[in-house]
Order: C-alpha cells, then sequence, then structure tokens
C-alpha cells in the first residue's frame, strides 16, 4: 500500500548508538545500554568481574622467592627485604610504613660490603597496590633493558625485591648500597580496565625525603593492552642516560625520547641469553 504522501515512511531497524562504535577503541565503559533504569545484566556482570579482580590484586601476596629465581636463572643477583608494614592490612591503612624499611632489611644493607664507588642503578620491584602486575611483568621488563645497563658499561647492583614496599623506599635502599640512580618498578593502583598494570619510578641520587616531583614516572606498562616491554625499555633506558648526564631527574627532566618502530625496538631491546 503506498505511503500517505506529507507521512514519514515507519522505521524498519533501529538506530545504530553512536556510543556502541566509540567503545571499540577504549576500555572505559561507554555505550553500555539500559534495561529500564537500571544497566543491562551484562554489563552489570562485568562491571562486579572487573571490581573483584581490582580487589584481588591489591590483596595480592607476591611470590618474592619465584621472582627472585627466575632472576637468578638470568644471572642476576637480588635481594629480598621488606618494608616496615607487617602484612598487607597494614600496608594498605598505613601506607607510611610500606615507604621505610623494617629493622631486618635495614640492618641487612647496612651489613653489606660498601663498594668503592657507588653503583651506578639500582632496582627495585615492590608489590605495590599490584602484586599479580609484579608477578606478570617486572622480571621481563628487567630482562629487557638490563643487557643495555651492561652494554654501557654501568654497575649494576643486586636487584631489590620488596615486600610491601611503595615508591618512595626506593630512596632508602638507594641510599644504603649506595647507587647514584634508583629505578624502581611497582605494582600501580588498579583500575576498572586495568589490575595489573606496572609502573617505573626513577630518582636520580636516591636519599630519604626525596619528593615526588624529584621523580620520573612511565606507566601502565601491561603488554598488550599498556606500553610493551621494549616501549618501556626504550623510556627507561633514554631517561637514565639523560639523568646521568644532567644529574637530576624529576619535574626538570622531560621524556623526550625519540620514537622508533616496534620492530626496531623489540630487535634492540630483545633479552639476551
Amino acid at each position: 500500500m503506498p505511503s500517505t504522501p506529507g507521512k514519514p515512511k515507519p522505521a524498519t531497524h533501529a538506530s545504530a548508538d553512536p556510543w556502541r562504535e566509540l567503545g571499540r577503541y577504549t576500555p572505559a565503559r561507554i555505550g553500555l545500554g539500559r534495561a529500564g533504569g537500571s544497566l543491562p545484566t551484562a554489563p552489570l556482570l562485568e562491571f562486579q568481574l572487573a571490581h573483584a579482580r581490582a580487589r584481588d590484586a591489591v590483596h595480592a601476596q607476591l611470590d618474592d622467592a619465584a621472582l627472585r629465581a627466575t632472576l637468578h636463572a638470568a644471572g642476576y643477583a637480588s635481594l629480598a627485604l621488606h618494608s616496615a608494614a607487617p602484612d598487607r592490612r597494614t600496608y594498605v591503612q598505613r601506607p607510611e610504613l610500606g615507604r621505610i624499611l623494617d629493622q631486618p632489611s635495614k640492618a641487612a644493607l647496612e651489613a653489606r660490603p660498601r663498594p668503592a664507588q657507588p653503583f651506578d642503578v639500582a632496582f627495585v620491584i615492590a608489590d605495590g597496590l599490584s602484586a599479580s602486575a609484579i608477578g606478570q611483568h617486572a622480571v621481563p621488563l628487567f630482562l629487557h633493558i638490563a643487557p643495555r645497563i651492561r652494554a654501557a658499561g654501568w654497575t649494576l647492583a643486586p636487584v631489590c625485591v620488596v615486600q610491601q614496599g611503595r615508591v618512595a623506599i626506593a630512596d632508602e635502599i638507594g641510599a644504603l648500597l649506595p647507587a647514584i640512580l634508583a629505578v624502581m618498578l611497582i605494582g600501580e593502583r588498579p583500575g576498572l580496565s586495568s589490575p595489573n598494570s606496572l609502573g617505573i619510578y626513577l630518582t636520580w641520587d636516591p636519599v630519604p625525603g626525596r619528593s615526588n616531583a624529584q621523580r620520573n614516572c612511565i606507566s601502565n606498562v601491561r603488554p598488550p593492552e599498556g606500553l610493551s616491554y621494549p616501549a618501556a625499555a626504550h623510556k627507561l633506558w633514554y631517561l637514565m642516560t639523560q639523568a646521568r648526564h644532567r644529574q637530576l631527574s624529576g619535574v626538570e627532566l622531560k621524556e623526550d625520547a625519540p620514537s622508533l618502530p616496534e620492530t626496531e625496538l623489540a630487535r634492540l631491546y630483545a633479552p639476551r641469553a
């Protein structure tokens, strides 16, 4: 039957939701739809699962023995340390205790023979707020950057693996080893789309009392969703060399590393036997 002149034709299909198309380009929760005044069941369950994963990441325990065994097998010495936070509950409730070593760890570092010259760099690996991020990403990232450090002739301190540690604990460790430069690999605060993200913090001349303005940060290391190991190692090495050249870190040191193709990064920073 022909349509009546002047009246619009009835719709034959629903209009596409533009937010759904945008959702292809981001893990953010957009274009979830509605079921009456509520979320549809599937997005609601996905949100609850993401929330549970974030909580699990915060409360997970770091398997430091396995991590150190992997480092040892790759030819790198390590030390097991602990912050002044005795357990996970205290760590979450008392952030300041995660920034300093407990007495046994401090005494162990003080008792070590001091090198004739400070180490050029000390790597500190701490669980932070996501032990799962450290378990997944810390050693692979370290094995991408360590050969570059050795090839440049830098002295590398034993890798310090810290239970219940926060960023500033690397200042005390760097001062006690001692080291000219401290690089902290730490589990970042979990988000609802990233429960396993690793952060890197670089501090020149680490001593207790350094502020966050005196550090450089590279965040969201978590391939394939975030920054890849080769790209993170490339950025980190640039910051390390610039910090050494300019003898500073923090807001005065910008991350201006030249971009390189991913294939070139993989070739340059591939782990070596």
